[in-house]
């Protein structure tokens, strides 16, 4: 071009440039495409998620609290309730999602709901007045938005209208029961009114997928599970944390610090691996039919997510309790290195067995011996004798986090030499 030809204007003769996607006001609710490629968690669900866990945070604290005040078995009731209050509509927004996200307008006013109804359940959770009450609130106001959202895909899908009516109108007969006991139900009924709640409401997607079944997205629903692992791990981290920082507070830079560090970070680590050593997206995809397994078994790892943050807290109140003077120690309450590793290695343990009975049940896999668990079962008996004899808990602790490093050794040779043995069946 010579100096004398005028300039083209900006973008003539240039491919359209295309604009970014606007927020949509309204967008046909008709189920999503099961074979959708690269469908993944959306930002929106990100911060449900992130909202989820400040309720998991208050869970892992009140637990926490309650093994030091009123032991065990009480502890154990009121995490049943807690868990569940934030699990299960956790669960429930998970999969209809997966089914039905249109990402406009009404989408996401019902997700502030159901994020404000978290929030209430996680501000009841510490407290003692008014607990049960925002508790209830909190969960009736998830359970009502999601409602909502079943009536609109029952309205705008055809396929699966008997489906989500039948999603909307057991959500709302449980949650007329709930309500009911919050009201009616005398104070020593309560846990056992609980357990029965809980139990039909988990009944009602079985009740509804008689219906049908909806569209949801077997490696969306993986990943969104697999994030929200990763994001109770971090609580973990948490607890961790301030393990370390009890020893550093108590005994500056010190050989201990270096060994609940390692300890610590070390047994996450390694709960983390063996999670995703499982492929769980191929199970989902190969297999829709097991979804239902695969997503109400992922409670009892979840929990264990959970308590293992609440039980390394307790750790971390008995190592800096062990590493102050003695007119200090009474202020973490007396916190004995014995009831800390006994909590920590029984929790592990379950978290291990629970893994490994759902790997192997969604698989279906030829290798799912109960041996693989073994060395984490022993390991963790062990740490329980020696610190019972006099070794200290930091060490007990970095015994335990080796349990999952020699099953993970174990597990991944047997798949290199018989890679059939562990495929999906």
């Amino acid at each position: 071009m010579s100096p004398d030809q005028p300039s083209p204007r900006p973008g003539a003769g240039d491919a359209p440039v295309e604009m970014p996607p606007s927020l949509a006001i309204w967008r046909h609710m008709g189920g999503r495409d099961i074979h959708e490629q690269h469908r993944a968690s959306t930002p929106l669900e990100a911060l449900f998620d992130l909202t989820a866990v400040v309720a998991v945070a208050a869970a892992a604290t009140r637990l926490h609290h309650s093994l030091l005040e009123h032991g065990i078995a009480h502890a154990g009731a009121e995490f049943a309730e807690s868990f569940f209050a934030i699990w299960w509509p956790w669960m429930s927004y998970t999969w209809f999602a997966s089914a039905y996200d249109t990402d406009d307008v009404p989408f996401r006013m019902a997700t502030l709901v159901q994020m404000i109804g978290v929030l209430l359940i996680a501000a009841g959770i510490p407290q003692a007045h008014g607990a049960e009450l925002a508790g209830a609130l909190g969960f009736f106001l998830m359970r009502a938005a999601l409602v909502a959202q079943w009536w609109r895909a029952s309205l705008a899908h055809p396929e699966g209208r008997s489906t989500c009516r039948r999603y909307a109108v057991g959500i709302t007969l449980v949650q007329v029961l709930w309500v009911g006991r919050v009201v009616l139900v005398p104070q020593e009924w309560l846990f056992p009114a609980f357990c029965a709640l809980a139990l039909l409401e988990m009944s009602v997607p079985v009740w509804a997928a008689r219906a049908g079944d909806t569209p949801w997205h077997a490696h969306h629903v993986t990943e969104r599970y697999g994030l929200f692992t990763i994001i109770l791990l971090g609580e973990c981290m948490v607890a961790a944390a301030n393990a370390m920082s009890g020893v550093l507070a108590v005994q500056g830079l010190h050989l201990e610090l270096a060994v609940v560090a390692i300890a610590t970070v070390g047994l996450i680590l390694g709960l983390w691996w063996a999670y995703f050593l499982v492929p769980f997206a191929q199970v989902l995809h190969q297999r829709r039919e097991r979804g239902y397994l695969w997503g109400y078994g992922h409670a009892f790892v979840f929990a264990a997510l959970v308590v293992l943050g609440g039980v390394l807290e307790v750790a971390a109140d008995a190592l800096k309790a062990h590493g102050s003077a003695a007119g200090d120690s009474a202020s973490h309450g007396h916190v004995s290195s014995l009831y800390a590793i006994s909590l920590c290695s029984a929790t592990v343990a379950a978290l291990f067995l629970a893994l490994w009975w759902l790997g192997g049940q969604t698989t279906r896999r030829a290798a799912r011996s109960p041996l693989y668990v073994l060395p984490v079962l022993a390991v963790a008996l062990l740490a329980v004798a020696l610190v019972a004899a006099g070794v200290p808990l930091s060490w007990g602790l970095l015994l335990l986090a080796t349990g999952p490093g020699f099953m993970l050794i174990w597990i991944t040779r047997d798949r290199q030499r018989a890679p059939h043995r562990f495929a999906v069946r």
